[in-house]
């Protein structure tokens, strides 16, 4: 996989307060959102026409450094795996917009 991006959800977050209270984790939709916005760096000007799978795998917490790659696969689909230090936290597959390619 290529593409690395690496980023931080600081503690002071909005969305740690209730997700959840005394063990905050960052939301799955917020893991997302950074992986829509890597992907439209990495391959501008691509844009997410679909995910069609993501699994969850481990917990982010509050200032912990995730990274994300990309990896392109033959039915045009991109691969998308995200992950601190040695740990996979989540993975799966977008149908990129085909004028974006």
């Amino acid at each position: 996989m290529s593409d690395g991006n690496t980023f931080v959800i600081p503690a002071d977050h909005p969305a740690f307060p209730g997700h959840f209270p005394g063990q905050p984790i960052v939301p799955g939709v917020l893991l997302l959102g950074h992986v829509a916005a890597a992907l439209a760096r990495a391959r501008a000007p691509a844009r997410i026409a679909a995910i069609r799978d993501a699994k969850f795998i481990a917990p982010l917490g509050p200032g912990e450094a995730c990274t994300i790659a990309f990896a392109d696969l033959p039915s045009g689909e991109v691969r998308f795996e995200c992950r601190s230090g040695t740990r996979v936290l989540a993975r799966g597959t977008l149908a990129v917009d085909a004028a974006s390619r």
